[in-house]
């Protein structure tokens, strides 16, 4: 029976797991570098530690009296604010501007593409796969197609075999376990969990919604008990 080690963040509180010590000191290291409260807590002690060592001194404070406007000068009239008046149809140019907008920034961060891969379909005779990732499968596999613009490598015949995801950030998805490192390593938010109930190895697979975001740390990579991410770099 495998045991679980844990670590408590003593900044935010956060519960980090992991049944591989190793694994988990990658997870602390790469927690460490993105706490939100570590990082307030220090930027808090800097901007104290500026306060005490930059008082105001009393010239400094009679200067800015002395560039006080007087109050002649604050008397003076303000316009008051214009604000235009949106009929029906110029409401509904501007909501279609906005979506349009949303549409294009969901394209830009990986989401929101053509999808040509299904996740249900007839194919339940399989059985969970062995890591690592073939680093060669480019050259190997044909593309099966995308799901929300991001590239799929075959063979595919959901929901028990769902192939090899991915350009640059690419997870073979018949290995994933479901284990979360990935996920809880990136510092940019790459990957989002995609539900796929009826796959032997696990019915949740790390997507890399925002694969282009990708800064090629190759955390997720060393971090991945299954070995099933591969990060091939630009150029």
């Amino acid at each position: 029976m495998s045991v679980t080690d844990e670590y408590i963040c003593e900044d935010c509180g956060s519960l980090l797991q992991h049944n591989n010590p190793v694994t988990l000191q990658s997870m602390k290291e790469v927690h460490s570098q993105l706490c939100n409260v570590k990082r307030q807590k220090s930027l808090s002690s800097e901007a104290a530690k500026a306060a005490l060592t930059h008082k105001a001194s009393p010239a400094s404070l009679s200067s800015s009296a002395s560039k006080a406007p007087s109050a002649s000068q604050m008397k003076t009239s303000t316009p008051p604010l214009q604000t235009p008046s949106i009929g029906a149809a110029d409401s509904g140019a501007a909501m279609a501007s906005v979506e349009s907008a949303g549409a294009k920034v969901a394209s830009a961060s990986g989401g929101g593409g053509n999808t040509t891969i299904s996740l249900t379909g007839t194919g339940t005779n399989y059985s969970k796969v062995d890591g690592p990732i073939d680093p060669s499968f480019k050259s190997k596999r044909q593309e099966a197609g995308t799901f929300q613009g991001i590239k799929v490598w075959g063979p595919v015949d959901p929901p028990g075999q769902l192939g090899i995801w991915g350009s640059e950030v690419c997870v073979d998805f018949d290995i994933c376990v479901a284990d979360g490192a990935c996920i809880e390593a990136c510092p940019v938010n790459v990957y989002e969990w995609l539900e796929t109930p009826g796959h032997p190895a696990s019915e949740k697979k790390p997507f890399m919604i925002r694969e282009k975001d990708c800064i090629f740390c190759m955390a997720c990579e060393n971090v991945c008990p299954p070995q099933c991410v591969k990060i091939f770099q630009k150029g």
